[in-house]
Order: C-alpha cells, then sequence, then structure tokens
C-alpha cells in the first residue's frame, strides 16, 4: 500500500527521473512510464511540437536527443494533487540550453501523461519587470523612429548584420505563434512557407472542407 502523500509520490517520479537521464539511462527513464502513456513535448526536449504514445516512442525521442540536453533540477510546483487514483502536479525544470515548465499525471507509481514546455532560453530571458519594453516613448526624444523605420531596418538587418538564428518551417498557426514568442525574446527567425502568404494552408483547408460539406445543390 502506497501511505506516501501526493506531493510525495510526484517529487519520488521527478526524483527517478531526473536519476534517470542525469545517467543517461533511457530504459530506466522510460521504465517509469505506464504502458499507455503519453508525453507531449512543446519545444524543451525536440523542435517538433508533437505527442510521443507509448514507452517505445518515449525511448526513441530520448535516445535522439538526451546526449548534450542535460536535463536537471525538476522540482514540484506548490502542492500536488489527488483524485480517482490520480496524481497531478506542476513541477519546473530546466536543460543546457533552457528553463521550462511541466505537467505530471501519475496512475499508481508511474506516469500517464507528461507535458514539458520550454518557457525561456538561457541567455534570451524574456525582458520583463524592470527590464520590459516600455512601448510608446513619449515626449520629445532627438532621432526616435517610429514603428515602421524601426521595422524595416530590423527586416534590412536580418541575414546581413544580424544572422537567424532559428527557422521556422511553415507559417501556419503553429509556426506563426512560434516566431511571435521568438520575437518577444529577440531571437532572430526566419518564416518559410509554401503558400503566397503566411495562414494560407489554413485559408485553403477551409475552402476546401466547406466545399466537401456543401450539399450537391449549392455546387
Amino acid at each position: 500500500m502506497n501511505d506516501r502523500s501526493p506531493t510525495q509520490q510526484a517529487t519520488h517520479w521527478l526524483t527517478g527521473l531526473e536519476r534517470a537521464l542525469a545517467q543517461g539511462d533511457v530504459a530506466a527513464a522510460v521504465a517509469l512510464f505506464d504502458t499507455d502513456s503519453y508525453w507531449r513535448d512543446l519545444l524543451a526536449f525536440t523542435w517538433n511540437i508533437k505527442t510521443c504514445e507509448g514507452p517505445a516512442a518515449i525511448a526513441d525521442m530520448l535516445a535522439a536527443v538526451l546526449d548534450g540536453l542535460k536535463p536537471s533540477n525538476w522540482r514540484i510546483e506548490g502542492e500536488a494533487s489527488q483524485d480517482n487514483g490520480m496524481t497531478e502536479a506542476w513541477f519546473t525544470f530546466e536543460t543546457a540550453l533552457a528553463r521550462g515548465r511541466g505537467l505530471l499525471r501519475l496512475r499508481g507509481d508511474r506516469c500517464w501523461t507528461l507535458l514539458t514546455t520550454m518557457t525561456e532560453l538561457k541567455g534570451l530571458e524574456e525582458r520583463k519587470g524592470p527590464t520590459r519594453s516600455m512601448g510608446t516613448t513619449h515626449g520629445v526624444v532627438p532621432g526616435r523612429k517610429n514603428w515602421l523605420e524601426r521595422r524595416t531596418e530590423e527586416e534590412a538587418a536580418l541575414g546581413d548584420s544580424k544572422q537567424p538564428y532559428c527557422l521556422v518551417i511553415g507559417g501556419g498557426q503553429c509556426g506563426i505563434a512560434l516566431a511571435a514568442r521568438l520575437r518577444r525574446l529577440d531571437v532572430p527567425t526566419i518564416v518559410v512557407e509554401k503558400h503566397a502568404r503566411a495562414g494560407d494552408k489554413r485559408r485553403h483547408r477551409g475552402a476546401d472542407q466547406g466545399a466537401l460539406r456543401a450539399p450537391e445543390r449549392w455546387r
């Protein structure tokens, strides 16, 4: 019988995962997951936004990215909760490149679902608090440039005096959101899209689906 509190259960699981990943032991890490398990990662471990379904897929992902990633400092955030035998806890962690936050759900002593998200890149932390961008500048400022002038200069510098750090393939909903987030972090980024405009894939898909659903007499 498990007499640990929900917080103790979550902490124990995270400690086991941290130990296995630090040792590069993929098998030990995967053994912490249920046979019916899911790991959803948002840019913390991979640059792909996808869900790994099952221990085999999780093992393949870890084997591909673990070397050099150095995930560490897995710490529970607040107190875990429990409902219908399911333990749920928020946690924080970091890698060699970034800091992140995640959500853990346990069934018994094994993980059912794990979410890991990157919250900031080390060395490119978001400007907030006293360092945040102040937006509109009021008053008389010699040489002040408007938004369009600053944007034009930024576009001219990208690929010339400032080289892109990230390439986002696909200007759909996820690609646009990712590029906007990277822009907030001052990460030079280029988005490539095969359609004429960003977002055209969704526009075309909506039109195609509408045609398929339309009654015959409307076509």
